[in-house]
């Protein structure tokens, strides 16, 4: 079920209405489990079934990790539920990468292989409750979070279905108090939840559904189009991913709140980032900060000399390229974004030494010029990321650097442009607060008109059925 979709209208408003009339805690924390099985269920019976039995099997194992006083029976523990979530990760999302990357190697060699392909339905949504059960059984065994003791309140946890297929991924320390806590209504709460959910629906409709009229077709064929027709679709592209993904994660905390859930927030105005590491503390918070948590710390993170810092940037980030999907296209992603954040950390203890160049930078000229170029280099990445082969993207790249001649879009311009317009219009506002003391300004009959006129505009501007979140197939 589609959050834009009618069925899912549907079935939030009788979620919603049973939720609230049960006047008993635990029969409102069954209601929501219910729910999110059946969310789940709807899509694949069998696969509902595969994540509640690995959600049971963490739940026992985290319960028996913090019973046990043996350092190695927990560690035994532990590794037994990474390699069994990530087992299940691997064989249902990357088992015929692998196989067919072997193929290729072996027939580069000269070898005949046989390999199977195995008919695999991908689980929606196993990278984000993957990587919830991964940092709930590693706080565990840390001690920086108890054990669930009521098996509903876990459940609800990994299951919770705002969250559950495309994010934002939820740790368990700050979202169990949140199921043992007793729920009130709140019409301030159900405010706030109402404008993230008209938000997020505007931001699919109204933008990520029209840009994607936009960039299919040019990706579809990129080597057929102008140099400036390229760099126009990866720009549409990079707004695109933007609204569809951050739009999910409104549509989530939306409902989420009016739920009585607080869920943290997942991007942050990420294009008015003035470098690249602050673009990932802006983008895909939940993600970026569970790979500083459970990877590039552990690995030492920047505590070691700045060969190390650089090899754990790149190990970090070439698995949060591979995180998003199983193709080479992920993975040179993610190397690259490695590379850029690399980059930037020599940059800057290179401009330490010349305090000239660092007061040039951060001057409001300087800080317009930096944002503009990660934001460019953001664009590129994501050429690579969109584009299924690796060598289309780099041919792609090849006629974006190299001016060529070629065809331009199907459908008029003026649209793009304007779509352009009001996303940096957006983050102008939000960057200078105008748009929260301008709403503040605003009577509430006027608010509440701006309410319906901006669901009637984005159900306006959709282009027909509504497409699926992007962030589903992760």
């Amino acid at each position: 079920m589609l959050f834009c979709s009618q069925q899912f209208v549907s079935f939030f408003l009788i979620v919603f209405t049973v939720y609230w009339a049960t006047p008993w805690p635990r029969g409102r924390n069954l209601v929501l489990l219910g729910a999110s099985i059946y969310f789940y269920a709807y899509w694949s019976r069998w696969l509902a079934l595969i994540l509640c039995v690995s959600t049971l099997a963490d739940y026992w194992i985290a319960r028996a990790m913090e019973a046990t006083p043996s350092a190695r029976l927990k560690r035994l523990l532990l590794l037994t539920s990474l390699l069994a979530n990530l087992g299940l990760l691997c064989y249902f999302k990357y088992a015929n990468f692998f196989l067919d990357s072997l193929r290729e190697a072996a027939g580069a060699l000269g070898f005949e292989t046989s390999l199977p392909v195995l008919s695999v339905l991908l689980p929606v949504g196993i990278s984000f409750y993957t990587f919830e059960a991964i940092n709930y059984t590693v706080d565990v065994y840390r001690g920086q979070v108890r054990a669930a003791r009521d098996l509903t309140h876990f459940m609800l946890f990994i299951l919770f279905f705002p969250h559950l297929v495309a994010g934002p991924i939820v740790r368990a320390r700050a979202f169990l108090p949140l199921v043992a806590r007793r729920k009130r209504w709140s019409w301030l709460r159900a405010h706030a939840g109402v404008v993230l959910v008209l938000l997020g629906v505007f931001k699919k409709l109204a933008i990520a559904d029209r840009m994607a009229a936009y960039v299919d077709p040019v990706f579809a064929d990129p080597l057929v189009h102008s140099t400036l027709t390229l760099w126009l679709a990866a720009v549409g592209y990079t707004i695109q991913g933007y609204c569809d993904f951050s739009g999910y994660s409104d549509i989530a905390l939306g409902l989420a709140y009016l739920l009585g859930y607080h869920l943290a927030p997942n991007f942050n105005m990420p294009f008015l980032s003035a470098n690249v590491a602050e673009f990932w503390r802006r983008w895909h918070i939940s993600l970026s900060s569970w790979i500083r948590d459970y990877v590039y710390f552990p690995l030492g993170g920047s505590r070691g000399s700045r060969l190390k810092t650089a090899r754990n940037l790149l190990i970090a980030f070439t698995l949060c390229g591979m995180w998003h999907g199983a193709g080479w296209n992920y993975v040179v992603f993610g190397i690259c974004t490695g590379f850029l954040l690399i980059i930037h950390m020599l940059f800057r203890e290179w401009c330490g030494g010349l305090p000239w160049l660092d007061k040039l930078l951060r001057t409001g000229p300087g800080t317009a010029f930096r944002v503009a170029l990660t934001f460019t280099a953001f664009c590129v990445t994501l050429v690579i990321f969109r584009c299924p082969e690796f060598s289309t993207g780099l041919a792609m790249l090849g006629r974006m650097f190299m001016p060529a001649e070629g065809a331009g879009f199907p459908l008029q311009l003026h649209g793009l442009y304007l779509t352009f317009a009001v996303v940096a219009a957006g983050h102008a506002l939000g960057c200078w607060n105008w748009g929260e003391r301008f709403w503040d300004w605003l009577p509430e009959p006027v608010r509440g008109l701006t309410f319906g006129a901006a669901l009637t505009l984005a159900i306006v501007l959709a282009p027909g059925a509504s497409k699926a979140f992007i962030y589903f197939q992760f």
